[in-house]
């Protein structure tokens, strides 16, 4: 098919929001794509750039400024630390000017920025790199954009990555900068892509230090969730009964209405019903059904290609959320509550009973593995039935755990040069290879999305706070600060204020007969699974993959719908 042809093809699915660039004349660009497809288009000697955005011109998201000492594009949100603008582009590119790249340390926000200034051009992530930049070379050009699918087009007959599908379909995310395709790559977190190279940055690097933590840690909270509190609309948030998302309802009183996926009757529905009420927010229940484990094409163009598209648990309600701005508070447990560090805990009844000191001599990788999402004895069989799907590549394995121990020691080994301790390494390896943002990708494409969690005195709070102290108990004492009635409807597996005792229950409550265990948070997966028989569905010429658990099953349709197109 003709680079026309294709991208005619990629455009009827395209997304509604896009950076799309080539280091190359706007003559380049318009070879790939038309420039009616985007709210503006910006050409430079080096490089020429379309931005589409629902978000353009809001204050603190999309903008773009041209003068004659250059051009800075700025894509998804940010805000100049510590002043005010109309237009956050015009002062990135004035601070460029004085201070070179240093100028991108005093922006706040997730976002990707273009600029192009003396003669040279580059595109750099924010901190953590929230927003992908994939990139690829087409007849001599460096092309780049935030959606893969617009650069898989582009790229003739790509070809599949055997290691990265091997990741995917035994972990779930694909590792490091690459993709699914060989021909397509991701700039790096922390860094700047240019025409020809990688720039390295050193914003993300941890320095801990002794502090007031949980002073702190409401003080930046509360600033971050008030700086965006400005958007326009109908506003909204995705609320569980946990206590990340309580947040928003103490702090912006102009939250509308409040969406919770589960059962009517079911407990985590039950307390965010009265969560919303305490904030007196309407509230709405999604019901579990094949919307939630929707394998639509719109669903799975989300994950592209990385993450699985089973976390973005909301997509197939869309035609329901009915507003303008959604809240979320997706990385806060990585960032202020150390989900993914490894906790000392105490042998009992052949299970390990979690205590609030971390283990001091970890092994990263494995702890990685049970906490990640990998199935062990499933992974095994895994490579046998799958060959039939995908008879192009040779997936056949010795051991999915080893594969995947020597895949996550190379990237913890890549952390060494930002980290102090082999705890903080693994922080960073989760945060470099976080598998949840197709949830965020998805919402900041169809609602005005303000993140939160990576507000830069945020990001700096968990790069200054020694790991031991990133814990949900800090997380608890800054909340009840910010509203000292936040807790008043306890989360339902958390029904104590003491994390321990919380943890010795709901060991007990697994381990003793006749004595109910907590109910998860989330639908069960299995059970709609096969009430809407989604594996005939899906695979009704291969039997044995109905034997894996549902996840795996996912993971292989979500491989096959990539490659195949």
């Amino acid at each position: 098919m003709s680079v026309e042809g294709q991208t005619e093809q990629a455009q009827r699915a395209s997304m509604n929001t896009e950076l799309f660039g080539v280091f190359g004349s706007q003559g380049d660009f318009e070879r790939f794509r038309s420039v009616d497809e985007f709210d503006t288009v910006v050409s430079e000697s080096a490089a020429t750039v379309g931005v589409r955005s629902h978000s353009l011109g809001i204050r603190g998201c999309s903008s773009l400024y041209t003068g004659t000492e250059g051009t800075c594009i700025i894509f998804g949100e940010a805000y100049p630390r510590g002043e005010s603008t109309p237009n956050t582009a015009r002062w990135l590119l004035d601070r460029y000017a004085d201070s070179g790249l240093d100028a991108l340390s005093q922006l706040n926000g997730s976002y990707l920025a273009f600029i192009a200034y003396e003669g040279d051009s580059f595109v750099a992530t924010d901190s953590i790199r929230s927003w992908e930049c994939y990139y690829t070379e087409v007849d001599g050009k460096r092309v780049f954009s935030t959606d893969i699918a617009m650069l898989k087009h582009l790229v003739s007959d790509p070809t599949p990555d055997r290691r990265s599908v091997l990741e995917f379909l035994h972990l779930g995310t694909v590792l490091g900068e690459r993709t699914l395709f060989e021909e397509i790559s991701r700039a790096p977190l922390d860094s700047c892509l240019t025409a020809t190279d990688i720039r390295p940055l050193s914003r993300f690097t941890y320095e801990p230090q002794e502090f007031d933590y949980v002073s702190e840690l409401t003080t930046r909270l509360r600033r971050a969730v008030h700086l965006r509190s400005h958007f326009p609309g109908k506003k909204g948030i995705l609320l569980s009964g946990g206590k990340d998302s309580r947040v928003f309802l103490s702090q912006l009183p102009d939250i509308e209405q409040t969406y919770t996926i589960g059962r009517e009757n079911s407990r985590e529905v039950r307390v965010a019903r009265r969560i919303a009420n305490q904030y007196d927010a309407a509230h709405s229940v999604l019901e579990p059904s094949d919307r939630y484990l929707s394998t639509s094409d719109e669903k799975l163009r989300y994950s592209q290609s990385i993450k699985e598209a089973l976390h973005i648990h909301h997509a197939g309600y869309d035609d329901l959320l009915d507003v303008d701005v959604m809240y979320h508070g997706l990385l806060f447990d990585t960032l202020f509550k150390g989900y993914f560090l490894e906790w000392d805990g105490v042998e009992v009844l052949g299970s390990k009973l979690p205590s609030t000191t971390l283990v001091s001599d970890p092994n990263p990788v494995d702890s990685l593995l049970s906490t990640l999402g990998f199935f062990p004895g499933p992974s095994e069989r895994l490579t046998q039935f799958v060959g039939a799907t995908f008879p192009e590549l040779d997936l056949d394995i010795d051991s999915p755990r080893e594969f995947l121990k020597s895949s996550l020691q190379e990237e913890l080994n890549r952390c060494w040069d930002r980290t102090d301790s082999v705890h903080n390494a693994m922080d960073l390896l989760v945060i470099r290879n976080q598998p949840v943002m197709p949830f965020r990708t998805q919402l900041a494409d169809n609602y005005h999305e303000p993140f939160v969690a990576i507000d830069t005195r945020l990001l700096d709070w968990h790069l200054k706070t020694p790991p031991e102290h990133r814990n949900s108990e800090t997380f608890r004492k800054a909340l009840l600060r910010i509203d000292g009635d936040i807790l008043h409807h306890r989360p339902p597996s958390q029904p104590h204020d003491s994390n321990k005792i919380n943890q010795l229950e709901r060991f007990f409550r697994r381990k003793l007969p006749f004595v109910e265990e907590f109910e998860p948070a989330w639908p069960n997966r299995k059970q709609i699974y096969d009430e809407y028989g989604l594996a005939e569905k899906l695979f009704p010429d291969n039997r044995e993959i109905h034997t894996l658990p549902v996840r795996l099953q996912l993971r292989v349709h979500n491989t096959r719908w990539w490659l195949d197109r």
